[in-house]
């Protein structure tokens, strides 16, 4: 029975604690190998070069270039490496600038190691590691958008007041010559 090799983790945040915290759960749990470690967004680019791990966690608020600046160049540099925000923002901006930057995952710090691990796991087959509240709040911004496109494309959403004005004439059953009339135009 073989074993699969450890995903290979680089954690990025300004706390050095908290980084020190983090790898020491994920070394205390199998399957997991902490290959490295960044203190802001720009070390984290030339660690994850020369690291080339499976899962970045990174954290958004950092000196420097912040976690979704260097989510988006790690991105482009190493398109394959999976990108996790940990962070503390439950901030709906931070959210959708974060998959827009093309990271799999949003998690809060709150999580516990469990749930982590499962998540990072699942990150790794494919799945995209989001808490339910942070999965609510990007299905009512598709549904916010949904909305907001379905007005849009209503039948006159996009006329002008003045082209409204033709149209309910044209509607009336008015000739062009009276619409030019009744609106004072050649």
């Amino acid at each position: 029975m073989s074993s699969s090799p450890p995903i290979r983790v680089l954690l990025v945040d300004d706390h050095a604690l908290f980084r020190k915290g983090i790898a020491s759960i994920l070394a205390a749990e199998r399957g997991f190998e902490v290959v490295g470690e960044a203190g802001n967004g720009l070390e984290a680019l030339d660690r994850a070069r020369e690291l080339m791990p499976d899962v970045i966690l990174m954290d958004i608020f950092m000196p420097g270039a912040n976690g979704l600046e260097a989510t988006r160049r790690i991105k482009e540099a190493l398109p394959y490496v999976k990108i996790v925000i940990l962070t503390v923002s439950d901030e709906d901006q931070n959210l959708f600038e974060a998959i827009k930057s093309g990271a799999q995952g949003y998690l809060l710090k709150k999580i516990e190691p469990q749930e982590l691990f499962a998540m990072l796991k699942g990150v790794v087959q494919g799945d995209a590691p989001i808490s339910r509240a942070m999965a609510a709040k990007i299905l009512g911004e598709f549904a916010r958008q949904t909305r907001q496109a379905t007005a849009t494309s209503l039948p006159g959403a996009n006329l002008s007041p003045r082209e409204k004005e033709v149209l309910d004439l044209v509607t009336q059953g008015k000739s062009n010559k009276e619409i030019a009339a009744a609106l004072a135009i050649a």
